[in-house]
């Protein structure tokens, strides 16, 4: 009898689960498509981050807003990988001389956008993408970073001017419309 509770409990919570996947998986792999240029990287994360929201003895039960828990493992998933892949550059450019490696033009399927996020430092692309495409206000963006909220708001000036000269002129600032 004492393991019915638990029992049903347990699938309340992937049943929520399952409904914060129906509702959120889209818009999380594209707002990490954006924040990585790579479709099947960001899909691997946002896969992951259910996956440890999953293995969660409560699921997401006792978390407010779920999809920003799973975005935020997601961008921290991301942020690892970048830093392992970093140290093996490291490592392999130490053992062996550096190969310059010629790379393909890109094909149609690729957007102006993307295009000039993916040239971004990384630092810049993640205000970029986790304020304009996840839609975070700035102090939310500094959390998901564990940055200042200095420093998100300089990043996100740098990087729009840096995406305006790659996109040719866009403006730099949001124009204000009045009705």
């Amino acid at each position: 009898m004492g393991g019915e509770p638990k029992a049903s409990g347990r699938a309340a919570a992937e049943t929520a689960l399952a409904e914060v996947y129906h509702a959120s998986y889209r818009r999380l792999v594209t707002q990490l498509y954006a924040f990585t240029t790579d479709l099947t990287e960001a899909q691997d994360v946002v896969q992951e981050a259910f996956a440890r929201a999953l293995a969660r003895p409560g699921g997401l039960v006792d978390v407010d807003v779920p999809e920003a828990w799973l975005r935020t493992v997601a961008v921290n998933l991301v942020r690892r990988r970048w830093r392992r892949r970093q140290i093996l550059a490291t490592i392999l450019r130490r053992e062996r001389p550096v190969q310059q490696l010629v790379a393909e033009a890109p094909g149609p399927e690729r957007s102006d956008l993307r295009d000039a996020l993916a040239t971004l430092p990384r630092p810049y692309r993640e205000v970029i993408v986790l304020h304009y495409f996840a839609d975070l206000p700035v102090d939310e963006v500094a959390s998901v970073l564990d940055v200042p909220v200095g420093t998100v708001k300089s990043r996100l000036s740098r990087g729009r001017t840096a995406l305006a000269a790659r996109l040719n002129g866009y403006p730099t600032e949001v124009a204000h419309v009045r009705p």
